[in-house]
């Protein structure tokens, strides 16, 4: 069976890590991944999904990752379930992170709202596709392809 999921997308406000009991790093997050098509007035919409990530994951998107940021997410699907105070059942489907990549541009700005949006321009995740920046190169080498 396969469960992977990867997903690109802006993150939708600055994580925050937390610890478990154990000592242990955590850190839940949404980020905004846009649907390929347009409404019939142009506007895209987006898909808001849940992800959470542990130890050195956890660590990065709290060290490295700001609200608007566009990052990947390399991971699994899980679902499950609590009691919440007035005894009812919550169920949560989110992903599990793996991976997670910053893919933001270096030439990053903040805009007067305190979130990140490339080249000054802040993003309407309901409305607007992401503006791509083609400044933003990165050698590669023969050891980073997978093949």
């Amino acid at each position: 069976m396969i469960n992977r999921v990867v997903l690109v997308g802006r993150i939708t406000k600055d994580p925050e890590v937390r610890q478990t009991s154990s000592g242990i790093n955590n850190c839940q997050f949404t980020i905004a991944v846009d649907r390929q098509y347009q409404s019939q007035n142009g506007e895209r919409q987006a898909d808001f999904i849940n992800c959470v990530a542990w130890r050195v994951q956890a660590d990065f998107l709290g060290n490295y990752i700001k609200k608007g940021y566009m990052i990947g997410v390399e991971g699994r699907i899980q679902t499950r379930s609590y009691q919440d105070q007035q005894g009812q059942t919550r169920y949560v489907t989110e992903v599990v992170c793996d991976s997670v990549q910053n893919l933001q541009p270096r030439n990053t700005a903040t805009n007067s709202n305190g979130s990140y949006a490339n080249n000054n321009q802040q993003q309407n995740y309901q409305t607007n596709a992401p503006k791509v920046d083609n400044s933003f190169n990165e050698d590669i080498s023969d050891d980073d392809l997978p093949f």
